[in-house]
């Protein structure tokens, strides 16, 4: 699994015109499943997510992490994490695992986050959606569960 993790003081997400999902301070992650993963990629996403010190102390150091601010998840699936460029011009997805698979685990590393007590909003699964987000900082981070 694949994440990208932008500490955001707000985020939204869009689909059909109706907003589906909200944050204020916390973090937005776009969440991309590829065909090897196992709800162990889930597990140590979740953790990892969740105790990321990208949050600002006292003294304007980066140590707190989302548990520590009770900061909020904004999680958006994104096959496109695993699209392929490197040929020709248009990527190729097929790095990108299948929507049951991929569906299973974004549904579950969510669930993971909920366990710990942070506030999760989702966009809607495989929809078209439109995303807005401010960027704080800007800290954005990519963390792949298999490096």
């Amino acid at each position: 699994m694949k994440l990208v993790v932008q500490r955001v003081t707000e985020a939204n997400v869009t689909v059909d015109g109706a907003v589906i999902g909200q944050i204020t301070n916390g973090v937005m992650v776009l969440v991309g499943v590829t065909h090897e993963d196992t709800e162990e990629d889930a597990v140590y996403l979740a953790d990892k997510t969740a105790n990321l010190r990208i949050f600002e102390d006292g003294d304007g150091k980066m140590n707190l992490s989302l548990l520590d601010v009770r900061g909020e998840v904004l999680s958006v699936s994104q096959f496109t994490l695993y699209g392929e460029t490197k040929k020709g011009r248009r990527p190729n997805f097929m790095n990108a695992a299948k929507p049951d698979q991929a569906l299973g685990l974004y549904e579950k590393f969510n669930e993971l986050l909920r366990e710990k007590g942070i506030k999760v909003e989702t966009g809607k699964f495989g929809a078209m959606m439109d995303v807005q987000l401010t960027n704080s900082g800007p800290v954005t981070l990519i963390i792949d569960s298999k490096q």
